[in-house]
């Protein structure tokens, strides 16, 4: 059983993101994403007019004569929302942690996405799998999704992108629209990336905190790695001591840009400090633009 208060967290979090959704994002979505998965229907002569790109080769050499292909758009998209639930999540320091911000931002992707009639389904990860909900349609399920995304409590601490994303390419043998939200304190994942994002559309919603690229000065505090346990004191009154934490800080931020940029994988960059509305709609706007 979910205690009340779990329970009233989950409909505070409904109200407002379906609020949200009617009012703001779900035309943008539409128009984002609808229709944007295409399946093969058949093969026909070519006619004057149809794009040369569409030519079947092998279907014109064995009949001497050109035929295109033909596909449909598909009725329905499968939306997946990839979470990452290691401790780094369990941080924030503004109205938020970043892991209640991410359940927000997953709970209006959901909405959005059953409001277009779209499936959606969850996968959970921290070092490994942790939880999957296979996608389905319904106010019910993504409520469900939800909840999970809010109160669930992972078996381990630790971030291993690539094994989420080579479970969703298991999982899921279609091509599907698939949000990763982490706030992407790992390494090692690059390849894994830019196989998963060749299946699928892969988009990355990067989470951050301004304390972790800016220190205050309140003198000297223990800073602890939530994933690995360790700890370190550090002078915070000591002003090359905040910017080269800074400096560092935005040196490794700037490479995970660079490394989505790099896999061709749209990201989304998102802070506790600020909300979450703006940088989706101009990524809805940004990916319409480009269909």
């Amino acid at each position: 059983m979910i205690p009340k208060e779990l329970l009233k967290k989950v409909q505070r979090i409904q109200i407002h993101t379906n609020r949200l959704v009617n009012d703001l994002l779900a035309g943008e979505y539409h128009s984002t994403f609808k229709g944007r998965g295409i399946e093969f229907d058949e093969v026909r002569e070519y006619r004057p007019g149809d794009e040369v790109r569409t030519i079947d080769w092998n279907v014109t050499a064995r009949y001497g004569k050109p035929f295109i292909k033909k596909f449909v758009e598909e009725r329905e998209l499968t939306v997946m929302l990839i979470v990452d639930a290691s401790a780094s999540g369990k941080f924030g320091t503004q109205r938020q942690l970043k892991n209640e911000y991410a359940a927000e931002l997953c709970a209006i992707l959901a909405f959005s996405a059953i409001k277009n009639n779209d499936k959606v389904g969850l996968i959970i990860f921290t070092d490994q799998v942790e939880k999957y909900i296979p996608p389905k349609k319904g106010k019910r399920h993504v409520l469900r999704v939800i909840r999970e995304v809010l109160f669930f409590q992972p078996r381990n601490r630790g971030t291993k992108i690539e094994a989420a994303l080579q479970f969703l390419s298991s999982v899921n043998k279609r091509r599907t629209v698939s949000f990763l939200v982490s706030d992407f304190l790992a390494n090692g994942y690059g390849r894994a990336l830019r196989i998963a994002n060749k299946r699928h559309d892969l988009i990355a919603i990067s989470i951050s905190d301004p304390r972790e690229t800016e220190l205050p000065d309140i003198g000297m505090i223990e800073l602890l790695d939530a994933e690995s346990g360790e700890a370190v004191l550090v002078d915070t009154s000591d002003q090359n001591t905040r910017k080269g934490f800074s400096v560092l800080s935005k040196k490794v931020r700037a490479g995970t840009e660079q490394l989505f940029k790099q896999v061709d994988v749209d990201q989304i960059g998102v802070s506790t400090g600020r909300s979450y509305v703006e940088p989706l709609m101009r990524f809805f706007r940004m990916r319409a633009r480009e269909r």
